[in-house]
C-alpha cells in the first residue's frame, strides 16, 4: 500500500470523528486547555488502535463483529446525540444554554462508535500484507489532526447558533450514526 492510499484511507476513516468533534465543539463551549489534545487523543488512538485489533483477529473475529458493528455504533451514538437534543430541546429559548461539561466516558463511548469500522480496514491490511505499525500510527495521526480541526470549526461556527447548538450537536451525532448503519445495511 502507497502513502497516497494510505492517507485516502486514513482521511476517509478520520471523518466520522471529525464530525464528532465538530459536534462536540459546537456544544461545549468552554473546554479547558488539554481537552482538545485529549479528545483528539482519544479518537487517534482508537482510530490506530482498531485497525491493530482488526489485523490481530483476522477475519474470524471480524465475521461476528460485523454483523453488529453498525448497530454498536446506531446505539451508541444515538444514545449520546438523544441525551444533546433532549438538553438542548429542553433548555427553552435561552439563547446561552448551559455548556455540556467535558466528560471521560462520553469521550470513550464516542472514540469508540466512531473507530468500529476501522476493524474490518485491519483484516484488509492484513490481506494486503502492509506494515501495520506504520499504518495504524499514520491513521491515528491524521485522525488526530481531523478531530482538532473538527472541534475548532465547531468552536468557531458554535457561538452563533446560540440555543441550537446542542440540537444541531445532537442532531449531527444521530445522523452519523443513522448513516454508519445505513451503509452496512444497505450496502
Amino acid at each position: 500500500m502507497e502513502i497516497g492510499e494510505l492517507f485516502l484511507l486514513a482521511i476517509g476513516l478520520s471523518m466520522d470523528a471529525c464530525a464528532v468533534a465538530a459536534s462536540n465543539g459546537i456544544s461545549h463551549r468552554r473546554l479547558a486547555p488539554g481537552e482538545p489534545l485529549a479528545t483528539a487523543g482519544v479518537f487517534g488512538g482508537f482510530q490506530g488502535l482498531m485497525p491493530l485489533l482488526g489485523y490481530l483477529a483476522g477475519s474470524r473475529f471480524l465475521r461476528y463483529m460485523a454483523r453488529a458493528d453498525h448497530i454498536i455504533a446506531l446505539m451508541l451514538l444515538g444514545y449520546l446525540g438523544g441525551r444533546m437534543l433532549w438538553a438542548g430541546l429542553a433548555g427553552g429559548d435561552n439563547d446561552s444554554p448551559a455548556s455540556p461539561e467535558f466528560c471521560w466516558k462520553t469521550l470513550l463511548l464516542q472514540g469508540v462508535a466512531t473507530s468500529i469500522d476501522a476493524l474490518a480496514v485491519g483484516v484488509s491490511l492484513a490481506a494486503l500484507e502492509a506494515p501495520i505499525l506504520f499504518a495504524a500510527g499514520f491513521i491515528a495521526a491524521v485522525t488526530f489532526c481531523c478531530t482538532l480541526l473538527g472541534l475548532w470549526l465547531g468552536r468557531v461556527c458554535g457561538p452563533s447558533l446560540g440555543s441550537r447548538a446542542q440540537v444541531l450537536g445532537g442532531g449531527i451525532l444521530v445522523g452519523i450514526g443513522v448513516k454508519i448503519f445505513l451503509e452496512h445495511t444497505l450496502l
